[in-house]
């Protein structure tokens, strides 16, 4: 394994945290979270604002142009320097930048002319992780499937679907509450700390985890170097690695971070979505399961995929927004077993277009004492002003 397919390899922290450093897109000068949000400022920066070079994309949020970047190395199956001079961001020598960007002006309009600016057609829609965009179509063999997903929004079909005729979408969450330990079980628990392992990339680490009510949740991936760090307070996210600045989380990554925070999760379900729609069943490993799929205001939809069986939550699929299109990522949920009262799942696989990693518990104490401190932001380093030219 390179160093390249390590990195992709590892989980969110590493992920977020090295891509920016490898998309850097010729970055200014990074500012802390202090001085963005201080009285003077006009808002969140806008992309053209922070990065140089900036011709496509101006306009979107300075925090999406990672994830964006991440969507088109996913779509295409290449890496930051197919397109970037290395340590050279912002310059335009390679064709294949002025390609992208072509490319991306040409998704605009095809959705803009026909799909009424609604995000039909994606970079994915061709490209179907190939650099070179699939013109013919594949003959048929015994091993051909139909691909996974389709070209509308995950959640959204194009087409008006039937509930199916089995239990309800709430029906269904009330079971997964009742499988969980019930409602009074669940909201009893205040903290939830874990010890286990980390499997990516054919590797296996000692990872520590901590939560604690209300929504706060920080992990320790024990490598090499030092240890990798996501956190979520509550409020704020972030992102360390070993040698790397700290990095904000922002968007859709506080929008994960909450969720896999929240220790009320099942009993909290139903207040996450405007509306829950029942869209069949789905064979996970050798389970069957009903698909439900819950859509949030201004925010993508969630897939839940429930154990017909036991009601227990078999798979997450959630998508994080980006410019071009949406970023999936699956986790699937096994080896519950009962602590306190409530089922807790002890492994878990999450899986992207970059790569996948599953953590197994060994040890698990639950309303067991988590100290504040734990969740407290550090502060970042002090930086001299850049000299100005």
């Amino acid at each position: 394994m390179n160093k390249k397919q390590f990195f992709r390899s590892i989980p969110s922290v590493a992920v977020l945290s090295v891509a920016v450093l490898v998309v850097g897109l010729g970055t200014a000068k990074p500012q802390s979270s202090g001085a963005q949000a201080s009285a003077g400022s006009p808002g969140p920066k806008k992309a053209e604002e922070q990065f140089k070079n900036i011709q496509v994309l101006k306009g979107i949020p300075a925090d999406q142009v990672f994830p964006t970047m991440q969507f088109i190395t996913a779509s295409l199956g290449v890496e930051c320097d197919f397109c970037h001079v290395q340590n050279a961001f912002e310059k335009d020598d390679k064709k294949s930048k002025q390609t992208a960007r072509k490319m991306m002006e040409m998704m605009f309009a095809i959705n803009k002319d026909n799909f009424e600016g609604h995000r039909e057609v994606t970079c994915y829609s061709c490209h179907r992780g190939s650099a070179n965009p699939v013109a013919i179509p594949a003959v048929m063999t015994e091993e051909t499937q139909m691909p996974i997903g389709g070209p509308h929004q995950p959640g959204e079909p194009k087409e008006e679907s039937k509930e199916s005729a089995g239990p309800s979408a709430q029906q269904l969450l009330d079971k997964y509450v009742q499988a969980s330990g019930g409602s009074g079980a669940i909201d009893k628990i205040t903290s939830r700390v874990m010890q286990g392992t980390i499997d990516f990339g054919g590797k296996s680490l000692p990872i520590d985890i901590y939560c604690k009510d209300p929504e706060k949740r920080i992990s320790y991936t024990h490598m090499p170097d030092g240890d990798s760090v996501t956190a979520f307070n509550g409020q704020e996210g972030w992102l360390g690695s070993p040698g790397h600045p700290l990095r904000e989380m922002h968007g859709s990554d506080l929008d994960s971070a909450s969720i896999d925070a929240d220790l009320h999760f099942p009993t909290h379900l139903q207040q996450m979505f405007s509306k829950m729609q029942v869209r069949g069943t789905e064979k996970i490993d050798d389970k069957d399961a009903y698909k439900v799929v819950g859509h949030r205001d201004g925010k993508p939809p969630i897939q839940l995929y429930f154990d017909q069986q036991s009601g227990l939550l078999l798979r997450m699929v959630r998508y994080g927004d980006t410019a071009l299109g949406l970023l999936p990522t699956q986790i699937d949920y096994a080896d519950y077993r009962d602590v306190n009262g409530v089922k807790v799942p002890y492994r878990w696989t999450l899986a992207r277009p970059s790569g996948r990693f599953t953590i197994q518990v060994k040890e698990l104490k639950q309303n067991v004492p988590v100290d504040d401190v734990k969740f407290v932001k550090p502060n970042p380093p002090h930086e001299s002003p850049a000299p100005t030219k």
